[in-house]
């Protein structure tokens, strides 16, 4: 699943050059695959799973989602930026077969996908450093991590309320509390600008994708 069109069109183009896979579903989200497969012929359904993690001004992928779609059998790759150490850390603990960079070569994409498909696992090189952490930067909750990508991307309050089905005033208390962590490491966070500072350099966000946000 991955919500950019132009890289889930390239991945289905390596797969389908490749002459290995036969793709039998491609979407946005993790909801709409879950949707399919319960529908879809048991003949139809994949043997495997290449999932992005985090899909713009939308919820992330659930845990809890990735833990039954591993138990009812399916193997899962994650083809992922690894913007969210968290979740990423969360979703290896849960199971999956391999975890690959959007950074990676296309050949070590490839490599990923038909390692995967045997059964066997795969890690990208960032991987490592994703896990390991940086003890440094303060540590966000999932939910924290949603609140300050929708704020900084130029959503008001009550827009990022809707958009993670939670009050505006939950919402601000997610943004209070990345303010405190911020502050306790010596990093100030007074405007709209300045959360959008956090998430550029701490990879939630691209810069260069960046709207006008508001201070």
């Amino acid at each position: 699943m991955e919500d950019h069109v132009l890289q889930r069109t390239r991945t289905e183009e390596l797969l389908r050059t490749d002459g290995s896979f036969e793709i039998v579903f491609s979407g946005e989200s993790a909801p709409e695959f879950t949707t399919w497969v319960r529908e879809a012929p048991a003949s139809s359904r994949p043997h495997l799973l290449i999932l992005d993690l985090m899909v713009d001004r939308k919820p992330s992928v659930d845990v809890g989602v990735v833990e039954r779609l591993l138990g009812a059998g399916l193997r899962i790759l994650v083809f992922s930026a690894l913007a969210s150490p968290l979740l990423v850390r969360r979703i290896v603990r849960a199971g999956v077969t391999g975890v690959v960079g959007k950074r990676d070569s296309e050949s070590d994409v490839l490599a990923a996908v038909h390692a995967c498909a045997r059964g066997e696992s795969w890690m990208s090189t960032e991987l490592a450093a994703v896990i390991a952490g940086d003890s440094s930067r303060p540590q966000l909750s999932v939910q924290e991590e949603r609140s300050l990508v929708l704020y900084a991307s130029g959503l008001t309050l009550e827009q990022v309320g809707a958009e993670m089905a939670i009050s505006p005033e939950t919402a601000k208390q997610y943004l209070d509390r990345i303010k405190k962590k911020y502050s306790a490491n010596g990093v100030q966070v007074r405007t709209k600008l300045d959360f959008g500072r956090i998430a550029w350099t701490e990879g939630y966000l691209d810069p260069s994708a960046q709207t006008e946000t508001e201070t």
